[in-house]
């Protein structure tokens, strides 16, 4: 312990004093001591045990710091070892020791392979504990030492910005790196070498430009407080706070797998969202969509949970030849300061792909091999067919574990929309329209999923338990933070904003599952100024913004040309009021049971001032969303879809034109063609969807007609199809059961 009363280890404990954890029990007199001098500080008023955190942070592991050359491992590794008192393990010493002669010397004697082979199989035989390892940069090449350090060891990856990595390399001078050949430009070879340092790593250090190894060793620090914490999350009507006061806080997995809290909450993280800072912020501005969700997932689900391998390959898969558009999530000057951020370039061109895609691999990966799962559904159209599309996806194993049941107003969205959820009718999923609206449909589906006597029987009768693939499960909504941060970063990275700079975004807005990611996205540090929600006709939540009060007593919900806003009750609206009212879970039940039981509530003055200093919100009629159609297609020759022109309609009402205006354009028109062709003057309009997507086509406008879109819908006709139900909640149970019965009965 002694070498721990040094400078390094007051510095570590100022930082741990800083991390407010405390186990006096766990303290030696020796760093009693140290407390004690910190105590006298006044920013220092949680002190915490310098050592438990030392030995909760590594346990009895490794800290290994994996890089390319020039990121520095072991200057940082010896700060490390500096401020920890842990013992420091430079393998390219351990190399130069064993082989007596230096690595270069031996690289140039027998050559990359050769060197590769001796090199892994001296980092293999390598046995010790607690300590820090600085690898060099190509033993992430040989794949059989670096699963011997893994095992043993949390691999932290120092991924350099390369205009560093070239300035530094260049400085030292180097003679000779394994596998860098005459006449390859260096820029290549660490591209390329980047493919083994993502195979390994548990934690990334995003490295800003100039950071010095002080500051490296600071972030690595941090990055290990956090990876001690588990991914905690909490019921938005939980009463306990924080997990230390919950007997068993859920994980991630948990959150995913259950989808809806049992106390008919809704998850949210116990602690606050991770902030990204200004220089990580600034190294993703030049990164591709899959890089900027690799970094930002990587902060929100824990290595536990998923490792950032398994992240890669379904972020590679969620976001790549699946989408029409290279860009992804393409931002587009519309007029003046209002910008479209198109997020219909999916496979059901709808902005629920982006959660959709990804979120059925996640389910995947973390479900129990023990049980087979139902994903109970309902849809106001759009999340119908991508969930199906996202299912259609995995691999057949995963199928047979895995599957659907899909509950849709019959009437209630468009004929497009239903043709797309009854082309993926198969073996493991089913679409049932219902005879009345989607609250209907989504109320019965919480009350199926929190029927705890319900949801035990099916599981023990058949082996089965259910869960929900819809913006009601967090794995759904963090996938949508994504690309409101990607929008500011594009506006940044096409000169029209410089980073800190305000946007303000406007919503169309139903289940307020877009605006609340792109309030989360303000938390982790995008400068998002006013959120500006945007209604139809179905209007409750625009009231209750402007009042405090939300009445549903005496209104029913009106179908409209914009079915994802025909919504009165947004689920997610509830992990809102539970962000703004600090975690007030009692607040919540109460809220909620009286929304339940009369119809109505009205939250305090404070909670209304908090919600109205970001939010803004405002509805748009029919005959001004169907104006705005045609008066956009005129005036640029873009064809909005409903959702979008009613968003612009009300961006135009509330925004004060003091900065660019994100308009979130969250389908593509072709959805809604029938709606579209009517506000663009068409007197005949074609019966068929596929008639209406060629007369659309036709108009040669932008967006064209998705492709697609265009191929599903051509797989069946809606006339054939005979599955729907009334609005029983009975007849919903019992659809269940039996599309469980003629599913997973022979897995018992």
């Amino acid at each position: 312990m002694s070498r721990l009363i040094s400078t390094g280890a007051r510095y570590l404990t100022h930082r741990l004093l800083y991390m407010n954890v405390y186990d006096p029990s766990l303290v030696s007199v020796n760093t009693r001591c140290v407390l004690s001098y910190l105590r006298t500080l006044p920013r220092y008023k949680h002190p915490v045990s310098l050592l438990s955190t030392l030995c909760s942070l590594v346990d009895e592991k490794n800290i290994v710091l994996l890089g390319a050359p020039g990121a520095r491992k072991t200057r940082v590794g010896v700060i490390l070892g500096q401020l920890t008192g842990l013992p420091v393990i430079d393998i390219a010493e351990v190399l130069e020791k064993t082989w007596h002669m230096s690595v270069n010397q031996k690289l140039q004697q027998i050559g990359d392979e050769l060197f590769l082979q001796e090199e892994g199989e001296i980092l293999k035989s390598l046995s010790i504990t607690r300590s820090i390892i600085t690898l060099t940069g190509s033993n992430p090449m040989h794949p059989q030492s670096m699963y011997h350090i893994k095992k043993n060891g949390i691999i932290i990856y120092l991924d350099v910005p390369l205009e560093d990595l070239l300035e530094r390399l260049e400085g030292m001078k180097v003679d000779h790196i394994v596998g860098l050949r005459p006449g390859i430009p260096v820029q290549e070879f660490l591209q390329c070498r980047q493919q083994f340092y993502h195979k390994w790593y548990d934690i990334r250090i995003l490295c800003h430009f100039g950071d010095t190894s002080e500051t490296v060793a600071e972030k690595v620090l941090d990055a290990l407080k956090r990876h001690q914490g588990s991914s905690a999350f909490i019921s938005t009507r939980s009463i306990a706070k924080t997990p230390e006061l919950m007997k068993d806080p859920s994980t991630f997995t948990d959150v995913l797998i259950e989808g809806l809290a049992l106390d008919g909450g809704l998850y949210v993280p116990a602690d606050s969202l991770p902030e990204i800072t200004v220089g990580e912020w600034q190294r993703l501005v030049e990164a591709s969509y899959a890089e900027r969700a690799q970094v930002l997932l990587e902060r929100s689900v824990h290595p536990d949970d998923v490792p950032p391998v398994k992240l890669r390959k379904m972020v590679k898969r969620a976001y790549g030849q699946n989408f029409t558009c290279n860009s992804i999530a393409p931002i587009r000057h519309l007029t003046d300061n209002l910008f479209l951020l198109e997020l219909f370039h999916g496979p059901t061109a709808s902005f629920k792909d982006f959660a959709l895609q990804m979120m059925p691999q996640l389910f995947a990966y973390c479900m129990p091999r023990t049980c087979s799962y139902l994903i109970l559904m309902a849809t106001s159209g759009d999340t119908g067919s991508a969930v199906l599309d996202g299912i259609s996806c995995l691999s057949d194993n995963d199928k047979q574990r895995i599957s659907v049941l899909t509950f849709f107003p019959e009437e209630g969205i468009s004929l497009i929309q239903k043709e797309q959820m009854i082309s993926y009718e198969g073996e493991n999923v089913k679409t049932v329209g219902v005879k009345s609206n989607f609250e209907f449909c989504q109320t019965t589906m919480k009350q199926i999923l929190t029927n705890s006597n319900y949801t035990g029987f099916l599981t023990v009768e058949y082996g089965s338990a259910l869960s929900t693939a819809n913006s009601i499960n967090w794995a759904c909504l963090l996938p949508q933070v994504i690309y409101h941060a990607s929008a500011y970063l594009d506006l940044i990275k096409q000169g029209i904003i410089a980073f800190g700079d305000p946007v303000d975004v406007c919503i169309p807005t139903g289940n307020f599952s877009n605006v609340l990611a792109a309030v989360y996205a303000k938390c982790m540090g995008i400068p998002i100024r006013k959120f500006i929600c945007a209604s139809n006709q179905n209007n409750a939540l625009t009231n209750f913004i402007k009042t405090g009060k939300y009445d549903l007593r005496y209104r029913t919900v009106t179908t409209s040309l914009s079915p994802g806003l025909d919504v009165l009750r947004p689920s997610n609206f509830e992990r809102y009021l539970h962000l703004v009212a600090h975690g007030d879970g009692q607040l919540m039940r109460e809220l909620f049971s009286q929304l339940d039981e009369r119809n109505h509530f009205q939250v305090p003055d404070t909670l209304l001032r908090r919600i109205q200093h970001n939010l803004v919100s405002d509805w748009c009629s029919e005959e001004e969303c169907l104006a705005a159609i045609y008066s956009v297609h005129k005036s640029a020759g873009y064809i909005l879809d409903p959702h979008t022109a009613v968003a612009k309609v009300v961006a135009d009402r509330q925004q004060d034109r003091s900065c660019p205006v994100i308009i979130s354009s969250t389908a593509h028109p072709c959805k809604f063609a029938a709606g579209v062709l009517q506000a663009l003057g068409v007197k005949e309009i074609g019966q068929h969807p596929i008639d209406q997507l060629q007369m659309l086509n036709s108009l040669n406008s932008l967006p064209s007609v998705h492709k697609t879109v265009l191929q599903r819908i051509g797989k069946i006709h809606v006339q054939n199809w005979q599955d729907s139900c009334p609005a029983d909640p009975n007849v919903f149970m019992d659809t269940i059961e039996n599309f469980i019965q003629q599913k997973f009965m022979r897995v018992i």
